[in-house]
């Protein structure tokens, strides 16, 4: 049988047609297929993120309970003021270091001599420290009732849109809020200051020395003791913490119920992570709670450059 010419043409562009939306149908799966590789892709590296993340922060708890252990098994006439360790779990090299916070000056105890010899150690003038250290003061003490806030004065016509705090401080990094102090002299000056001292003390074993030095009458070699008495309770003025230490007990060695905990952590996977917490000791019952938890915190080596010599 003779198949039909004119039958054969009708039909070539219907098949035409038919072709072309296969090969469209094709490039629309084979996009789809693209799209959600990329989208497989990203989800894992977004899982792989994330628990990361919830490793490290497992391994910097980890890190608190056996540095509180160390701390609270000799007691407290034994208890070390600054230490190192290093553990793995989980794939993972941890290393561990603490020191007690009385390394550091209290920005709410501290004199206005050690405040005024830190910052002109820091690279302030005589004058310009003096000065800071009065406005810190300012900062900190409540003012007297019925007499005039000259305190709030002082914000007001440098055209700052707040008020001093004119109660404790509660985070060092209020002190970039302080009138008068430059940016720079508060990048200096926040690792070498804390609000979790409690005393005006500082144990010159483990300061900086940029903090032995601020201490007045005393220098690398003859700083065996430290400005200070025992610690405030918890409830004191702060209209008399500018008071010198001094004046408040005989000079002993500071002590702090507060460490501050780094740890540094290594996966194997090669990623890194930086945490740096602040605890406060408690007892058999209660441990220790945290009172300050930062993630991604730079390196102390790099801090220390960024200070300079």
């Amino acid at each position: 049988m003779r198949r039909d010419p004119a039958c054969a043409t009708a039909t070539s562009p219907e098949r035409g047609f038919v072709i072309i939306a296969v090969l469209w149908i094709l490039m629309a799966l084979s996009g789809l297929a693209v799209i959600f590789s990329l989208y497989l892709s990203g989800s894992a590296r977004a899982l792989s993120v994330n628990d990361t993340a919830l490793q490290a922060e497992a391994l910097v708890s980890a890190s608190l309970e056996l540095t509180t252990y160390q701390l609270l098994l000799p007691g407290d006439s034994a208890r070390a003021s600054h230490g190192t360790f290093h553990f793995r779990m989980d794939n993972a090299d941890v290393v561990v270091s603490f020191k007690s916070e009385a390394a550091r000056i209290d920005l709410n105890f501290a004199p206005k001599e050690v405040l005024a010899n830190l910052f002109a150690g820091l690279g302030a003038g005589k004058a310009a420290a003096q000065e800071d250290a009065d406005r810190i003061i300012g900062w900190r003490t409540r003012p007297v009732a019925g007499a005039v806030n000259d305190e709030d004065a002082l914000y007001g016509a440098a055209g700052l849109g707040y008020s001093p705090r004119q109660a404790l401080f509660t985070h060092v990094s209020e002190l970039a809020l302080v009138v008068g102090l430059t940016p720079a002299l508060v990048d200096r000056a926040l690792p070498l200051v804390t609000v979790f001292n409690g005393s005006s003390g500082v144990d010159p074993q483990i300061a900086a020395p940029e903090v032995i030095d601020a201490l007045p009458g005393k220098t690398p070699t003859n700083s065996s003791d430290v400005l200070g008495g025992p610690p405030p309770s918890s409830n004191m003025d702060p209209v008399n913490a500018n008071q010198p230490a001094a004046a408040q007990g005989d000079a002993t060695t500071a002590k702090s119920a507060s460490y501050r905990i780094e740890t540094t952590i290594n996966f194997s996977n090669g990623r890194h992570a930086a945490s740096e917490v602040v605890i406060a000791l408690g007892d058999k019952e209660d441990p220790y709670r945290v009172l300050s938890w930062q993630d991604d915190v730079e390196p102390r080596a790099a801090l220390r450059k960024r200070m300079g010599p």
